[in-house]
């Protein structure tokens, strides 16, 4: 009976003793999340550097996670189950264990090139291409990881996939074209996320997105224009946003062929300073001008360069400009002719 006692209590302790070693790893995991990254993010907010805090923001979700596996590798290696099957579990807890650290080294590299490219001007935009193509790289060396320990030989593999390379290129041009020259819209800076570009057939918009095979533009309308890659780079485009956003805006007018043309440039450069200084969009530092051009058939016509901060601005400055200059002349009697058409009334009795 004793026996039989002593043999029971053997097998509880059999188990009960890799769950209490399970469980102990489980809260001390739990206890130094608490306790650390409490210290960190304290820390963290007294530094002006944003990098800390996406290394920390990343780890700290998978940090009891990576305990919880430690937990399980200790209780297995104490238990009573099969070498055999210990050692496959252990493979399984490593593999997963890689997965979740490349998981982790994606989203950090990924926010890095978001925080590096807008800090700095000179690095690559960040579009959907450039985050891909980043996890992609760290994805890849966790496979290859992956591989090694499991004991599988990685050069056959790289060998393969050079031959098979070739062929998934052969049949994958289109595919492959639109990818490089995404990567050359991205490299060259000549179209940028955020840009506001006009195709040479007249879609025009605001670059919102380049990813691996298309790039997005967004248009006034409120629609989106998917433009392969490789049709862009082919493509004439023209850029309001190089070299700069501030752009010239163009107004044609016309006045009465008595009207003193002195006093109608004084007026009219008047109006358009106050529409710089006072409207949403305008340059208030930009000194407007005008310059006649053209002795019309009924009116001398004449061009008012204002200038906008960026492209969509013009339209509210023409309009406003537009109506203060009609209530403007109105009072200083300037006349905008209506257009005018002479008809020979001894030409027409003669037909």
């Amino acid at each position: 009976m004793k026996e039989f006692v002593m043999d029971n209590a053997q097998k509880i302790l059999e188990v009960v003793t890799p769950v209490l070693v399970l469980c102990g790893t489980l809260l001390a995991g739990l206890l130094l999340r608490r306790a650390i990254f409490a210290r960190l993010i304290r820390w963290t907010q007294k530094t002006s550097s944003k990098i800390d805090d996406i290394i920390i923001g990343a780890i700290r979700g998978p940090f009891v996670i990576w305990f919880l596996m430690l937990g399980i590798y200790f209780a297995l290696a104490i238990s009573a189950v099969p070498q055999n099957v210990v050692h496959i579990i252990s493979k399984i807890i490593l593999v997963l264990g890689i997965i979740s650290v490349t998981f982790v080294l994606s989203n950090i590299a990924s926010k890095f090139i978001t925080v590096y490219s807008n800090r700095i001007e000179s690095a690559l935009p960040v579009t959907t291409l450039t985050q891909n193509f980043s996890r992609i790289i760290v994805f890849g060396i966790g496979i290859l990881i992956i591989l090694n320990s499991l004991g599988i030989s990685i050069a056959p593999i790289l060998a393969t996939l050079g031959v098979g390379g070739l062929a998934v290129a052969l049949a994958l041009q289109d595919t492959l074209s639109n990818l490089f020259a995404g990567f050359y819209t991205i490299a060259s800076k000549q179209v940028r996320v955020g840009d506001y570009v006009k195709l040479e057939s007249g879609e025009e918009g605001y670059v919102i997105d380049i990813n691996w095979r298309n790039t997005k533009i967004k248009m006034l309308p409120n629609n989106v224009v998917l433009v392969p890659n490789s049709k862009l780079t082919q493509s004439i485009i023209t850029n309001y946003y190089l070299p700069d956003k501030e752009m010239a805006v163009l107004i044609n007018v016309g006045v009465h062929y008595d009207s003193d043309l002195k006093k109608v440039e004084k007026v009219t450069c008047e109006v358009a300073k106050e529409v710089m200084k006072e409207v949403a969009g305008g340059v208030p530092g930009f000194d407007p001008f005008i310059r006649y051009h053209t002795f019309a058939d009924f009116s001398i016509n004449f061009t008012v360069i204002l200038r906008a901060k960026e492209y969509v601005d013009q339209y509210l400055i023409k309009h406003e400009f537009v109506k203060r200059l009609h209530s403007r002349y109105a009072k200083e009697g300037i006349i905008i002719p209506y257009p005018i058409r002479a008809i020979n009334y001894s030409q027409e009795k003669a037909a």
